[in-house]
């Protein structure tokens, strides 16, 4: 009885820890390539350079503006299709506040682990780290199940955005003023 009482336990633990580990960018990207494609991402949901403008922000010569950031993120979840859809859940600083902020969105990859047709879903609010963890994986789950967080967005302790004033235009990658 003793035996089975810890089989079932370490069976438990095993599978516990595997689904942890269920969503984790290193099961599809060595550490360089997540490197490489957080670098790619922070283009799109990172504070741009100062002398940067909203449409050459991508250009080469702000690379390492953008490189300097990297500390600052960090993949939390993240999930790719049957489609060939990439999901995520990044974690990223809020200006010089102590809090976090969790970005979950999606999109395609070109070559060079190069995204296109990105989108930001949804966006906490400014929280504590471990808060933070909490909602944001509980939106991705969701979000990798149903593919779609409307239900959430009334729920403004997990979403700040979308909401009555910002929306995300996927066409110029950006969260703009709702119009009326």
């Amino acid at each position: 009885m003793k035996k089975t009482s810890i089989l079932l336990s370490i069976v438990i633990l095993l599978f516990a820890c595997k689904n942890e580990k269920g969503n984790q960018v290193d099961q599809y990207f060595s550490k360089i390539e997540q490197d490489s494609l957080m670098l790619n991402i922070i283009k799109f949901i990172g504070q741009k350079p100062s002398e940067a403008t909203f449409e050459n922000r991508f250009d080469r010569k702000y690379t390492l503006s953008y490189q300097k950031e990297l500390p600052n993120f960090q993949f939390e979840n993240y999930f790719i299709d049957k489609d060939s859809t990439h999901y995520f859940f990044i974690i990223r600083p809020v200006g010089n506040l102590p809090f976090k902020r969790g970005v979950l969105g999606k999109f395609s990859m070109k070559k060079g682990l190069t995204p296109f047709d990105f989108e930001e879903i949804v966006n906490t609010p400014h929280l504590e780290l471990k808060t933070v963890k909490e909602r944001g994986n509980f939106l991705f789950q969701e979000l990798i199940k149903t593919k779609n967080l409307d239900k959430y967005l009334p729920l403004k302790q997990y979403v700040e955005w979308p909401d009555e004033h910002l929306v995300y235009d996927k066409r110029i990658t950006q969260w703009v003023e709702k119009v009326k």
